[in-house]
């Protein structure tokens, strides 16, 4: 399967959003996933999406907008209170994304 590419959102588009990028790369890792994902700030969300082709957006800070693909609140991934909820939600897009392959 092609590598899952992610937009990763926080408000300064640096320190949370790329802890969620490691965390991310190390759990779907886990499961066999290839996980690449790009940092950005709410602010960079809609030039990366039109730049770039991403399966999902995993955000720890509010953005605004209708996207064509799913926006993963990451607060709790990023805490670690409701990580597996996250990742439930990460794994079905995923899954789909595999379904429509």
């Amino acid at each position: 399967m092609r590598p899952i590419r992610i937009l990763s959102v926080c408000g300064s588009g640096t320190v949370s959003s790329a802890m969620v990028s490691g965390k991310l790369k190390e759990r779907l890792g886990e499961v066999g996933y290839e996980i690449v994902t790009v940092e950005v700030n709410p602010g960079g969300v809609e030039s990366a999406l039109l730049a770039g082709n991403y399966d999902f957006i995993a955000h720890t800070s509010p953005i605004s907008g209708e996207f064509a693909i799913p926006a993963i609140n990451a607060v709790g991934f990023l805490t670690g209170f409701g990580e597996e909820e996250f990742l439930e939600r990460a794994l079905g897009v995923i899954k789909g994304l595999e379904a429509e392959a």
